[in-house]
């Protein structure tokens, strides 16, 4: 490089002062690392012909951080050091150290990051920091400096998880030759390709404590998937709890509940998860994601078996099932601000075993198993038939929106994605009906059934859910 006024030897030294601090650099490493220096010395400027310059308003400790990373290309990120270090690589445009920081961002620095690239205005690294925050939202709600920022910011964060593509994913007992999948490893997790209408695995640390685990609870809370209690195939019932981060592709441990619990509903309400029954079991737990722990919450008015649970506006709806000595025909909703139940009007059919999911104020009850009570109405050929029925919950009306005889309406799953309720069953004409599966569509707005390509899959214990994944994973 050549630059104006006398020739630089690649050994030429110069002299950086601050504070009575005096500090001996390579002048040629100067102007490759820094832009500041790098202009100062191309400007002509008296400045440049000198062998010291005087700095001022930086720190020693800064300094000597960015200097030695100037002469040795190493620099070690502490957290005790962060602000310095970055005023003086900001402030002498060291942006090659700045870019190194932007692989240090963790849970313990990321915030101090994010206040540093505000106050200096580093565009890139505010970006990687409020990703980061996005990509760790529930670790972030645990940490009392993040619960200092305003809600607005906070719900920036909680939304920035919601980028990348709406994607169907499967989580269960696969066994499968055609997707290659080990035969001593069948617990496995796959994604839906909807153009090709093909199921693609999905690599990631899938936790092998939840091999074979039936009976447990699932739900999508702020774009993390959480499976939950369960039985082993030793009928003994558990209470681990963990949840899938597709925007890291990792799974984790969160706290266990406190009761053990199987064949209950997982469901979300204002940011928690509800634990709610279970076999024999009436009492039901909240979970909070920004303490990391379960609480007991008002228990239901009796215990319940293969009842229907669905979140709706901010409360919780129970229907149909059993109790210990007769069909339970009311419905039961639960309100987390009083923590209270309250029974509803009782339903004039019994259901048991249906999947619930909800859409503004409009429930819809998938599956399951429907009993007529009215004397006059001609019980259906078989008991094993889909129906799609709605539950509005402010007029408290029921429709029966669909139906279909030769699709079963037992052992299913499905999920709201997109403009339907997605739904994995099984043919019930087919000789091995319990492990051929059908994959097909109810769409809420034209009232219709979409049919897709036969689920090339055998297993059990299946569930199915939507997710945000990101754009690095759909390939």
């Amino acid at each position: 490089m050549r630059l104006q006024g006398r020739a630089m030897s690649s050994e030429e030294m110069v002299q950086i002062l601050l504070e009575g601090k005096s500090y001996t650099v390579s002048k040629s490493k100067l102007i490759e690392k820094s832009d500041y220096f790098r202009a100062l010395y191309s400007s002509g400027m008296k400045e440049s012909e000198e062998d010291s310059l005087q700095l001022q308003g930086l720190s020693p400790q800064g300094l000597e951080l960015v200097l030695h990373f100037i002469n040795t290309s190493q620099v070690s990120f502490e957290n005790e050091s962060l602000q310095e270090l970055i005023e003086t690589a900001s402030f002498l445009q060291v942006t090659c150290m700045l870019d190194l920081l932007l692989a240090q961002v963790q849970l313990g620095n990321c915030i101090e990051l994010y206040q540093l690239s505000e106050i200096y205005g580093i565009h890139q690294l505010r970006a990687t920091a409020t990703r980061f925050m996005a990509n760790h939202y529930h670790e972030m709600l645990r940490r009392p400096e993040f619960r200092l920022f305003p809600d607005s910011f906070r719900a920036q964060i909680r939304e920035m998880r919601m980028k990348g593509t709406a994607t169907l994913l499967a989580v269960g007992n696969f066994m499968d030759n055609t997707l290659k999948f080990a035969q001593d490893n069948p617990w496995s997790m796959l994604r839906y390709d909807e153009l090709a209408q093909s199921w693609q695995p999905l690599a990631n640390n899938l936790p092998p404590a939840m091999v074979n685990v039936r009976g447990y609870g699932s739900v999508v809370l702020d774009n993390y998937l959480f499976i939950v209690g369960g039985y082993r195939m030793t009928s003994q019932e558990i209470a681990a709890a963990h949840c899938y981060n597709p925007c890291t592709n990792e799974w984790g441990q969160i706290a266990p509940m406190n009761q053990k619990r199987a064949n209950f509903k997982l469901l979300t309400v204002n940011g928690k998860l509800y634990a709610v029954g279970g076999q024999s079991l009436s009492n039901v737990e909240c979970y909070s994601p920004e303490h990391d722990w379960w609480n007991f919450v008002a228990a239901l008015p009796t215990a319940l078996a293969e009842f229907s649970a669905c979140e709706c506006q901010g409360k919780i709806y129970v229907i149909g099932g059993y109790t210990t000595k007769e069909r339970n025909l009311n419905i039961l909703r639960y309100c987390p601000a009083n923590d209270s139940w309250t029974i509803l009007e009782p339903c004039s059919f019994h259901i048991r075993k249906q999947q619930m999911l909800s859409l503004e104020d409009t429930i819809y009850l998938v599956g399951g198993s429907i009993h007529e009570l009215r004397s006059n109405q001609k019980p259906p050929q078989s008991e094993d038939m889909l129906t799609v029925q709605s539950y509005n919950t402010v007029t408290q009306e029921w429709v029966c929106l669909k139906e279909s005889v030769s699709k079963s309406g037992l052992n299913l799953t499905c999920t709201l994605h997109n403009d339907g309720i997605y739904i994995m069953s099984r043919d019930v004409t087919f000789c091995t009906s319990l492990k051929h599966r059908v994959f097909f569509k109810y769409n809420i707005f034209t009232d219709g059934w979409e049919s897709f390509r036969q689920v090339p899959l055998v297993g059990q214990n299946m569930v199915v859910c939507s997710l945000y994944l990101p754009n690095a994973l759909q390939a």
